[in-house]
């Protein structure tokens, strides 16, 4: 946040005033905690720890929602010889609409 002061009349300084408050209620805000209720995964046991559950649903097979990584898609059409058959239907359209043709 910023101030203007003046120091004597006609003259001004700017200020730069900084929070004193914290931004949080926590010591570190920006940590995410491992620890967390303890949670049963399929294999019947139960864990307090994010990263161990993680691991063995990992190692199981599974995947977290959110954390899958998806294939990149690819367009069926991306072909020089489909290129070139829409920029003809395209070019063909126009010269249509062109000559008067309505649908």
């Amino acid at each position: 946040m910023v101030e203007l002061e003046e120091i004597e009349p006609g003259r001004w300084r700017v200020r730069k005033v900084r929070p004193t408050a914290a931004r949080s209620s926590l010591p570190i805000p920006y940590v995410i905690s491992d620890t967390m209720d303890a949670t049963e995964q399929v294999d019947g046991k139960f864990y307090t720890s994010k990263r161990k559950f993680r691991e063995v649903g990992r190692a199981l097979g599974l995947v977290e929602v959110g954390n899958e990584k998806f294939k990149p898609k690819q367009r069926t059409s991306s072909t020089a010889t489909e290129k070139q058959k829409r920029r003809d239907a395209v070019k063909m359209a126009i010269a249509k609409t062109k000559a008067g043709h309505r649908p």
